[in-house]
């Protein structure tokens, strides 16, 4: 369906305001009464937008997650070619992970997935998106002798997104962000080879 620019504003408007509720609760508990009230839209207008209901806008929900996860990195992702650059992602990376507090897009993102057919997908795909770019990080640095030549790309590339994961489930779990930020200088210092 072709939506006008009012329209593709209002759609917007839901996805958004449904993705800030989610990220407050368990995605299951949710209906879309709780969403219809804080978007302020009628049920018209969620089936208007969503005609698959709860389980396609928990899905448009989950694809907007996914894309804030990765455009909150940039330009910074996209450019890890020294050291500088590294420590300027690092830095992107905890202070918008301390800005958003124990309210991750991710960690919302993987709660959806229990309840949300295609969610996993989304997922998969955000994560793989993720661990490219560091590993073309990396692999640029090889390429310029800054790393050195055996270490292997993509299982350094998988360790930070896990390191980041598991340092954004401690942070939502006790509000200190000491871990991811743990987890970065550990994996940068082990890039370095110090």
């Amino acid at each position: 369906m072709a939506l006008t620019a009012k329209g593709q504003a209002t759609r917007q408007r839901i996805v958004e305001g449904a993705a800030t509720h989610l990220r407050s609760g368990d995605p299951a508990d949710v209906t879309l009464d709780d969403i219809r009230a804080v978007t302020g839209t009628s049920k018209g207008q969620i089936f208007h937008y969503f005609p698959g209901g709860k389980e396609e806008l928990f899905l448009a929900v989950a694809r907007y997650e996914a894309d804030r996860v990765l455009d909150d990195q940039q330009p910074h992702l996209g450019a890890l070619t020294s050291w500088p650059a590294w420590t300027a992602w690092r830095d992107a990376v905890v202070a918008r992970y301390r800005a958003q507090g124990m309210n991750c897009p991710l960690g919302a993102l993987m709660s959806q997935a229990r309840s949300t057919p295609g969610a996993t997908e989304v997922i998969t795909t955000l994560l793989e998106q993720w661990q490219d770019g560091v590993r073309r990080g990396i692999t640029a640095m090889q390429d310029s002798g800054q790393v050195r030549a055996g270490l292997d790309p993509d299982r350094v590339a998988s360790a930070f997104v896990a390191g980041i994961q598991g340092g954004v489930q401690v942070l939502r779990s006790t509000g200190e962000i000491g871990h991811l930020e743990a987890a970065l200088d550990t994996l940068i210092e082990h890039l370095r080879g110090v």
